[in-house]
């Protein structure tokens, strides 16, 4: 093993006499030598420490001494510190030296201290020595922290003490010095050593000024990643070794509803298995289905329609929920169809995809009733799910091509393989235990009188729910410990999409069933899925179950904490159950195909499968009790601590294993309510332990102040203990404490980091590493702890593959944390950071532990014997373990928790009000290692036993703690102000006041009323507070001070804000007041309300030890210097933080939108600024409604404000109306709670880059070449004769060779750049083609830097090899980047569009919302709203003014008022524009909108658009589209505003309905009035190219020319110069373009425009004033319905254009009307089939023969089919036709779509648009006459995409289906005539494809008007004829020709059987007529007639 060795000799040059101790640190873990008592100016130590290392010994490494004063009482005194790097030590192994310490100023004393260093290494290598290196410390160290005293390294024994490396969980480190820049600015490391050596560990108290002091100084030597900046709440700072932390929020997040959309499209189905089907889908979400229509005869439908789910329910209920895909055939109003297959999914799955959807995948349908079959087909949807607050990003709906590669868009999940396979699922239920009654006692006396035996209360089985499957076990009557031995088998694909296995324990009941309780069992966490996973396997082991109380109630208001939803609050039953899962073999034979759920038995599992039982001991003892909601009243209260069913009082009636186990417990049965455990006498026996004592005694509380009790344990603490036997499945939890401290801690530690990248300070890279050293040390101990009692009882596979992959992920994470450590750069801060966080969640992942062991604790508040609050612990949060990282963070430490009410009732407000906060100190462990379980209690108390002497009196635990010891402290709290608090009042402000409690005091500030942002400025005092235990102890280790803030209300109780909770900085009497540690500075608490932020308070707390001489030594309190303030006083002069004297501007433009305040209309609004107790107020609006605007536009005001900008106080903004008499009514506030946004920095002279006194000539070719699309194509895309600007070489010389390859091919494809086909469309469709290939390359080159960081972390192993070939390939892909994709070889070439630009956001968020100086503040009135995540402030929101604030420094610098054109009025706000009222014609262009929500039966919407600006709307409700989901509107709309009272403009899309009002769908608001006056003039967009005619007509009413020279003006810069040459040039900038343009009738004159058009394009380029002009664009905007707040309803997409009345007026609006689809014909010509399989056999010859026909349709469904005629009685499968089908069709050429329009049913009111994907079906039948036709085979052509035709018919082949993708295809729009052989194909029994025929066909496509000119008849009838097939003589029906037929048929083949079948015939004859007339003869003959 690695080890580091220090033997610290001596230390000398002392100064004076006294007692010595020595501090030795490495790698963050300090150990203490012992003390040298008594030595004068030499200390001999002679003590040797050891190191043992997992890891190698960096050279970079520091060890530390510290050499101290030692003291017993006060804290040790810090003489000097010697750092040094291991540098030499790490190569040569050995080394020893003398040396120097340094002392806190960093300056060399005599001190020296003499030590000898060995590193021994696994295999004595060492490491390279650079000379001159030793002792000086590298600027970049990484230093290692040492807050941690066990850290990870556990302490060996070493010198006189053994240290038990105390804990100091999740504190601040301690700094640690480095080299000669020591860093000591703290003196913080003071080391408690009392008489117990083993205690030692060392708080430390972080001090933020004094830090940031030191760091100016030292700035070079500094170690910042040893801070922890813990300046969120000072509850971070906790530095104890005997308190944990208190978790600040209250409400539980689970079990609340949330509001929920899953909106699914199911696009269409591809490859069904089965003949001739009308396939419809079933969408299935939970117990919701809806239906698509019914397609008919089609194996692949198109649907594209749209579904969505409503869903208020809390999350996991949601999650849970299974999506099931169904295709259903032949489904009609009377049967329900067969089932093709099915696909399963569950919500969550969804919910967990990025951008929580599928996008167009393709869902694989498999038929859960036949597992043997493959794959069904397919079904390609979109499947979406959006809660509150998550926004979907659609992709970019254009036309779709790629996504017809179906194996590469299967619906699922990332790393799931495509081909899933069967597999059971085997969960088998044994028993359970300890089930609670679910009757009430009433009835059961009842049932006792009349059967006469008394029987548990409950009737208990099981169900099990997964993949949307249920299974139950049998009911075993009345037991409360029930053994099932049964399994449930559920058979699913696997991997399967659904994460939890739902079990449920159930009482089974005549009337209802009701949960007992319920566990989920996560896939997830029980199997692995990497290459060393393992499947999904659990226990045997127990599961507990939490859920309502146990006492029984017919109404029970818990019941859904039994179904699992929330947080359970009491024990209710564990349950043995296992898991296991078997992959099946489908095609061995035996197998059951169905996948129904069966219940099978099993056989019993033995006692000790899961574990040795152990008695364990729970000790827990109540310091304190405080803040008992007063509502509890005054009864008596008493406190229980439940573990399982242990230790309950009232309703823990089952029995426990235990009892059974010992067999003690006599004859309690029929007594249930005695408690089992207190009954059994005999226990005292061993080891003298009395029974448990789980309840502390009554007490009475007493009053602390108006809301709140406590209970008096003054220096009596009241204890519980109690025993209990469960199995011992220790180690589980051990692993899970030690991955949770590693977690903890990395949590802390990114919390920090984060902490310093918002407050901006020095070096967080530093602190990044550090946390990153930590983590990567943390995860070698896990894998040197974890492999510990392997060979446990009861240990299960899933114990044993869970150790394996932790081991192999934290080792893993160990080295990445290291490799990730080297790279942490100040630029890479907060990628790392996010890498980090990936990490923090993975551990706590793998914490998770699945199999339970010992049930949590409960500790109830009862009063009056009801239970009233509860808090619940995890128990592996207070397990014991001899090893300091297994022990649980709360085990031994005194914990702060707080009481919340259970269930339902902890929601909303009662929620957040603490029931009560106790100061508890818990221990639980194995009875055997008992001895040590008071050691972690503050120390000083004695204990009081029960009263029995006996022998074993002394292991006793205590009944309680009596304290001898007591400190009396003063609490001085500096209470200065608080800032974005929660709105309490309808006013939208609050009144605060903040209530501090500690201990049992609590006192309160004043009330300010009518603020957010309260300043209290005032001190409170707490005198005399008594606290218990020794001193030194609390000195570090003080309770935790809660703050409370409320809102004060006229009548009826406050009301509660928020809390926050914070430690005091301590000062004992002997203490010296003064820096570094006092006064101590203010710091930020974040304050919380439930789960939300609830504002900040900034605030100090100190805690003053009296002393023997009482108040008088206490640092003075200066008295009230406010005279006005009465007796409050203000916070000291050294705490309140030091002013500046700050100038604040305003500017005031204007309010907007101001609603009604208490019914009468605002009328004449101020706004009145506030900050720090001055402000200013606006010009009064006389008249609101006729110009909202303010007439003085610039004020200021000059305040003090703090130097450090973070403690700047926030700037309130409140509007009033001045109403008749001098009345004042608040409008609305608006707190702006950051100013540094606001702050003026004047613009750096000498670094303006463009300061060059050359000019720069902007070369518009070197943008690199991927975005060479842009620009170059933007400047050429001219149409042909206007000059082009020189493109480069590459990209003529490209053209050049498309030219050539075209005339090779031959086909001259037609190209649709013609400048009359081209329309606006074009363009849009062009620039959605380029936003896709955007988003691709952007996706691209993300997955590149994903596989690059990849690369970088994987590099550790193979070091340089890897990172060579990640150059060389990414070189490879620099070349495909450059060349152009080869696809485009094909298409038309793109860059004769010009293009627009579409955005798929809202303008605004690409253009900073448009407030470059305009900035809108929302005015808020009115209550908060207390929904989770902060219900959205919309409603609140009542008007918004408009304005803006520059704050700076006074004085300011003089250069800046000299400016030419100052205008001091304006002040800052120099060249703004006025406000006066001003005519604008507004332009609103709606394209479409896309993805809209239902809101009609159908599932439709008929939607229309309505527009609202000011008064004016404009509702377009006749033109609406009917029963359309994605419609196309294309309309533009001109209204005329004037700003500023009309700017809002509003967009909404609304259903039409025939009857009743027409729906909302959603709509969209556009502020115009920000566009209008933003400098990215978002006025009119600026188009790419300039043209006066044609498509691209230029919109604006100024030119290109006049426009840019109105922006130079403006921006005082010069130019525009335009010089020869096609050259122009602004400021010190060249623009080149071209000079001519042509006009409509084709001649080129000289123009300037395409220059300035240039210019305006690149106008960011432009020094000082430049910024990106808007674009000519699309934009995107989401549709929000008020009703369903913060869930997308829908998109529209859209632009504006906006033209000043007072310019010359616009030209007319562009015409963006919808494409008419075009008119075409397509003519199919049916010549010949051939090889059709033979279906009938002939009636008389028994010969194969088919009477073929061809039937064929082009537009959705089969109502325009055609058919051929019948060739008869083919008996080689040739048919001849000769027969022409027709299909007529509208074509959208863009969207490559077929429009139909036609009546939905007989009832709708109007026809329906429908576009489908050109497809031709044709498929071949059979004809019969009396039964049903039969289908031979079919084939589908995609007109845009299809096969070329066979030449002949031998070589048609299926290979022409089956490898479609390879073969080359043709799009009959481009070859408008093809003729050919194609296959005809069906699938047999087996799925196959087979082929059935084929067909010779002509195709040839004709537009409307050709058709016209040359008609044809249908069939083969007039006009253009075709001729009559010539089929042979067989093919004429034999009753046509009856004696042909016979002759051909009967006569050839069978004549010889005809006449021998005559001859027979003839003799039969003759012989019947001679018995017929041998009678009469006889007669005749006889009688002789």
């Amino acid at each position: 093993m690695m080890a580091l060795v220090v033997h610290l000799k001596k230390v000398s040059h002392l100064r004076g006499k006294g007692d010595r101790i020595a501090k030795v640190s490495f790698r963050g873990l300090p150990l203490c030598s012992r003390v040298a008592e008594n030595c004068g100016d030499v200390a001999h130590f002679n003590e040797t420490f050891r190191w043992p290392i997992a890891s190698r010994l960096d050279e970079n490494e520091m060890l530390e001494i510290q050499v101290f004063n030692y003291s017993k009482v006060f804290s040790n005194r810090l003489v000097g510190t010697f750092c040094m790097v291991l540098q030499k030590v790490a190569e040569e192994g050995h080394l020893e030296l003398t040396d120097t310490l340094i002392d806190e100023n960093n300056t060399s004393i005599k001190t020296s201290v003499t030590i000898e260093i060995r590193y021994q290494a696994m295999d004595g290598s060492t490491g390279t020595w650079i000379d001159g290196e030793f002792l000086e410390v590298p600027d970049d160290r990484d230093g290692v922290f040492a807050f941690e005293t066990d850290s990870l390294l556990s302490g060996q024994s070493h010198g006189s003490g053994t240290s038990h490396g105390r804990s100091l969980h999740g504190s601040i480190p301690t700094f640690r010095k480095a080299g000669k820049g020591v860093f000591s600015a703290m003196k913080l490391g003071k080391i408690k050593n009392s008489k117990d050596d083993h205690k030692r560990d060392e708080p430390a108290v972080l001090d933020m000024e004094d830090l940031d002091r030191k760091a100016k100084r030292l700035a070079g030597t500094l170690e910042p990643d040893t801070i922890s900046l813990a300046s969120v709440t000072a509850v971070t700072t906790n530095v104890s070794n005997k308190r944990s932390k208190p978790d600040i929020k209250m409400e539980p997040g689970s079990g609340r509803p949330v509001d929920y959309q899953i909106s699914i499209t199911v696009v269409e189905a591809r490859q069904l298995i089965g003949l001739n089907m009308d396939p419809v889908v079933c969408v299935e979400v939970g117990d919701d289905k809806k239906y698509t229509s019914m397609k008919e005869s089609t194996n692949c439908p198109y649907y594209n329609e749209y579904f969505v789910f409503d869903f208020h329910v809390p999350p996991d209920v949601l999650f849970d929920k299974i999506i099931k895909l169904s295709v259903i055939h032949s489904k009609n109003l009377l049967r329900s169809g067969t089932l093709v297959g099915t696909f399963k999914m569950d919500v969550g799955t969804v919910y967990f995809q990025p951008e929580h959807q599928f996008y167009h995948k393709w869902a694989i349908l498999s038929d859960p009733d036949d597992i043997t079959a493959g794959c069904k087909g397919y079904v390609k949807c979109d499947i979406a799910v959006v809660g509150k607050g998550d926004n979907i990003k659609t992709p970019h709906k254009a036309n779709e091509t790629d996504e017809d590669d179906i194996e590469g868009n299967l619906l699922l999940p990332e790393g799931i393989p495509a081909e899933r396979q069967w597999a059971r699922f085997y969960v088998k239920i044994y028993r359970a235990e300890g089930l609670p009654k679910m009757n009430t006692t009433i009835m059961a006396n009842v049932k006792k009188a009349f059967i006469g035996e008394n029987r548990d209360l409950v009737d208990p089985y099981v169900q099990v729910q997964f993949a949307g499957q249920k299974g139950k076990t049998s009911v075993q009557k009345s037991s409360y410990e029930p053994i099932w031995n049964e399994q449930i088998v559920f058979t699913e694909l696997f991997p399967p999409l659904c994460k939890r296995i739902k079990v449920q324990i159930r009482d089974s009941d005549k009337v209802n069933d009701v949960a007992i309780g319920t566990h989920f069992i996560d896939l997830r966490k029980i199997s692995n899925d990497g290459d060393k996973g393992f499947l999904p396997t659990l226990g045997p082991a127990w599961v507990n179950m939490y859920g309502s109380t146990r006492q029984y109630t017919l109404m029970d208001e818990h019941q859904d904490l039994n179904e699992g939803i929330g947080e359970g609050v009491s024990f209710r039953a564990r349950l043995l159950v296992s898991v296991a899962v078997e992959i099946l073999d489908t095609t061995s034979p035996e197998i059951i195909s169905s996948s129904d759920v069966q219940v099978e038995g099993v056989s019993n599992i033995s006692e000790s499968a899961t574990g040795k039982m152990e008695e364990f001991f729970l000790f827990g003892s109540f310091l304190e009790a405080t803040m008992v909601d007063r509502k509890i009243g005054d009864k008596p209260i008493t406190f229980e601590i439940t573990i399982g069913n242990y230790g309950n009082q009232i309703d823990g009636v089952s029995k426990s294993p235990a009892a059974k186990k010992k067999k003690k417990d006599g004859e309690n049965e029929e007594d249930e309510n005695e408690l089992i455990l207190n009954s059994s006498e005999d226990e005292a026996e061993e080891e003298g332990d009395l029974v448990s004592v789980s309840t502390t005694p009554l007490m009475k509380p007493v009053i602390t102040d108006r809301n709140y009790f406590h209970l008096p344990y003054f220096e009596k603490k009241p204890c519980v203990y109690i025993k209990s036997w469960w199995q011992d499945q220790r180690r589980r939890l051990y692993n899970s404490n030690i991955m949770d401290k590693i977690a903890d801690k990395l949590e802390e530690g990114l919390n920090d980091v984060q902490e310093i990248i918002k407050t901006e300070k020095a070096f967080p890279e530093r602190r990044l590493r550090g946390v990153l050293e930590e983590l990567s040390v943390g995860c070698s101990r896990f894998v040197a702890l974890a492999n510990k009692d392997v060979n446990l009882a009861g240990r299960t596979k899933l114990d044993r593959e869970r150790l394996k992959s932790c081991m192999r992920e934290l080792d893993s994470m160990g080295q990445q944390a290291k490799q990730l450590r080297t790279q942490v750069k100040k630029n890479t801060v907060k990628d790392r950071l996010k890498l980090a966080q990936s990490f923090l969640q993975r551990l706590r992942f793998l914490a998770d532990e699945p199999q339970h062991s010992i049930p949590d604790v409960f500790i109830w508040m009862m009063s009056n014997n009801k239970r009233i609050a509860y808090a619940r612990i995890p128990s592996k949060d207070i397990l014991y373990s001899t090893v300091e990282e297994e022990t649980g963070k709360d085990c031994g430490k005194v914990k702060a928790a707080f009481l919340k009410l259970p269930g339902k009732k902890s929601f909303g407000p009662a929620g957040w009000t603490v029931q009560a906060k106790l100061e508890l100190y818990l221990w639980l462990g194995v009875n055997r290692q008992r001895k040590d379980f008071l050691s972690g209690l503050p120390n000083g108390f004695e204990e009081v036993k029960a009263v029995e002497g006996g022998p074993g009196f002394l292991s006793l635990p205590p009944l309680s703690l009596v304290y001898s010891m007591k400190q009396v402290f003063q609490l001085r709290a500096h209470m200065y102000q608080a800032r974005s608090l929660f709105a309490a009042d309808s006013s939208g402000l609050s009144d605060p006041f903040a209530r501090v409690f500690f201990s049992t005091h609590s006192q309160v500030t004043e009330v300010l009323s009518e603020t957010l942002c309260p300043t209290w400025d005032q001190l409170l005092v707490f005198d005399d507070v008594e606290l218990f235990g020794e001193a030194s102890e609390l000195r570090e280790d003080p309770p935790i001070i809660v703050v409370e803030i409320y809102d004060q209300d006229t009548v009826g109780k406050a009301e509660f804000i928020g809390r926050t909770f914070a430690k005091p900085t301590i000062k004992m009497c002997d203490e010296h007041y003064g820096p570094p540690r006092f006064p101590p500075q203010l710091e930020y608490f974040q304050i919380y309300r439930g789960n939300c932020t609830a504002g900040e308070l900034l605030a100090a707390f100190e805690l003053l030890q009296i002393g023997q001489g009482g108040k008088a030594d206490l640092p003075p309190i200066e008295g009230s210097t406010d005279s006005e303030r009465g007796p409050i006083l203000p916070v000291p002069l050294g705490i309140r933080p030091v002013l500046s004297r700050y100038r604040i501007e305003v500017l005031f433009w204007g309010l907007r939108d101001l609603k009604r305040i208490n019914l009468a209309q605002v009328d004449r609004p101020r706004v009145d600024i506030e900050c720090a107790g001055r402000g200013v107020q606006s010009a009064l609006i006389q008249n609101y409604k006729k110009n909202p605007n303010f007439s003085t536009l610039v004020k200021w005001f000059e305040v003090d404000l703090p130097e450090n900008e973070l403690l700047h106080p926030p700037l309130n903004i409140r509007v009033v109306d001045c109403r008749a008499f001098g009345r004042y009514i608040l409008v609305g506030t608006h707190a702006v709670s950051s100013l540094r946004r606001f702050i003026y920095s004047p613009p750096d002279k000498t670094s303006n880059n463009w300061a060059s006194a050359g000019d720069v000539i902007v070369n518009l070719d070197t943008e690199p070449q991927i975005r060479k699309m842009d620009t170059v194509v933007k400047l050429d895309a001219m149409s042909d004769a206007v000059v082009k600007v020189d493109m480069t070489e590459e990209e003529s010389d490209k053209e050049k060779k498309k030219k050539k390859k075209k005339k090779k091919g031959g086909l001259d494809e037609e190209e649709e750049t013609d400048e009359r086909v081209l329309d606006w469309w074009s363009k849009y469709f062009a620039s959605i083609e380029t936003l896709k290939e955007a988003l691709r390359t952007q996706e691209a080159a993300h997955a590149e830097a994903e596989e690059r960081e990849d690369l970088e972390i994987a590099a550790e192993v193979a070091g340089s090899k890897i990172k060579e070939k990640s150059r060389e390939k990414k070189g490879v892909k620099d070349k495909k980047k450059g060349q152009p994709p080869e696809s485009s070889e094909k298409q038309p070439l793109k860059a004769k569009v010009d293009e627009l630009v579409v955005f798929n956001k809202e303008l605004e968020s690409e253009f900073g919302n448009f407030e470059d100086w305009l900035h809108t503040f929302n005015l808020y009135r009115g209550k908060a709203g207390d929904d989770d995540e902060h219900a959205l402030d919309d409603d609140r929101i009542v008007g918004r003014f408009k304005g803006s604030l520059c704050m700076y420094k006074l004085p300011l610098s003089e250069e800046i008022t000299r400016e030419a054109g100052y205008d001091p009025n304006m002040g800052m706000f120099q060249s703004i524009p006025h406000n006066d009222p001003i005519n604008v014609l507004v332009r609103i262009y709606v394209v479409r909108a896309t993805d809209l929500h239902p809101a009609d039966i159908n599932g439709k919407a008929d939607p229309y658009i309505v527009i609202r600006l000011g008064k004016t709307e404009v509702k377009d409700k006749e033109n609406y589209i009917s029963k359309q989901l994605n419609p196309v509107f294309g309309k533009s709309f001109d209204i005329e505003a004037t700003f500023p009272m009309e700017s809002m403009l509003t967009v909404s899309v609304y259903d039409w309905d025939l009857v009743g009002t027409d729906d909302l769908i959603g709509e969209t608001k556009i502020d115009l009035e920000n566009r209008f006056y933003s400098k990215f003039r978002a006025t009119c967009g600026i188009s790419s190219s300039y043209s006066v005619h044609g498509y691209n007509i230029w919109r604006d009413p100024m030119k290109p020319t006049q426009i840019l020279t109105r922006l130079c003006k403006e921006g005082k810069i010069d130019g525009p110069h335009y010089g020869p040459g096609g050259k122009v040039k602004v400021a010190n900038r060249i623009f080149t373009g071209p000079t001519e343009i042509e006009d409509e009738n084709g001649l080129k004159k000289q123009t300037e425009e395409h220059l300035a058009l240039t210019v305006l394009n690149h106008w960011e380029e432009i020094p000082r004033v430049g910024c990106k002009l808007v674009p000519e664009h699309v934009e995107t905007r989401p549709l929000l319905n008020p009703d369903k707040p913060g869930i997308e309803q829908g998109r529209i997409e859209m632009w504006v254009d906006m033209f000043p009345s007072d310019m010359p007026a616009p030209g007319p609006a562009l015409d963006i009307s919808p494409r008419k689809p075009k008119r075409y014909e397509l003519r199919v010509i049916i010549w010949n089939t051939d090889e059709v399989i033979l279906e009938d056999d002939d009636y008389f010859t028994g010969e194969k023969s088919s009477d073929i026909f061809v039937r064929g349709w082009l537009k959705g469904q089969q109502e325009d089919k055609q058919d051929t005629d019948v060739h008869y009685h083919s008996l080689t499968g040739e048919g001849n036709f000769n027969w022409r089908f027709v299909f007529p069709f509208e074509y959208l050429v863009a969207e490559e779509k077929i429009v139909i329009s036609k009546k939905e049913s007989m009832f709708s009111w109007d026809e329906t648009e429908y576009k489908i994907p050109p497809r031709l079906t044709l498929q071949v039948w059979d004809a019969d006459h009396f039964s049903a036709d039969d289908f031979l085979g079919a084939i589908e052509l995609d007109l845009n995409r299809f096969p070329r035709g066979a030449k002949t018919a031998k070589q048609c082949s299926l290979d022409m289906i089956r490898n479609e993708h390879e073969l080359p295809t043709i799009s009959i729009f481009k070859q408008k005539r093809v003729k050919g052989w194609w296959p005809f194909v069906a699938r047999d029994e087996n799925d196959e494809m087979e082929l059935t025929g084929k067909v010779e066909a002509e195709l040839h496509l004709v537009t409307a008007e050709e058709a016209e000119k040359s008609p044809v008849g249908l069939g083969r009838n007039e006009p253009d004829p075709l001729e009559k097939p010539n089929r042979p003589d067989t093919s004429l029906m034999w009753f046509l020709g009856p004696l042909k037929s016979i002759r051909y048929f009967i006569w050839h083949n069978y004549r010889w059987l005809i006449l021998k079948a005559l001859g027979l015939i003839l003799l039969l004859l003759m012989l019947g007529l001679f018995l017929y007339s041998i009678p009469g003869y006889l007669v005749k003959k006889l009688l002789g007639a």
